[in-house]
């Protein structure tokens, strides 16, 4: 079996007796098949980071004005007026 595998050239292994395109069209789809299933889910590891940020950053925006200066200033009036 192994007597059959040997190649004389690399014109004949490349050529893999008559079925490059088969066997080296597989190897390519197997390539693409890799690096995909690594790359598209960093990807979208990256994409929902960056979401997940901009949602912090909207909510913490959205609580920043949602409170009210004169709570504070409220406050500070009533501290001062306990110490009297």
């Amino acid at each position: 079996m192994i007597d059959g595998i040997q190649f004389n050239s690399l014109s004949e292994f490349l050529a893999m007796g008559g079925y490059a395109f088969n066997v080296w069209s597989v190897y390519a789809l197997f390539a693409i098949f890799l690096v995909a299933n690594l790359a598209l889910p960093l990807r979208k590891r990256r994409l929902i980071l960056r979401d997940q940020k901009r949602r912090l950053a909207a909510l913490d925006a959205r609580e920043d004005s949602a409170r009210d200066p004169a709570d504070s200033a409220g406050w500070e009036v009533s501290m001062a007026g306990d110490e009297k």
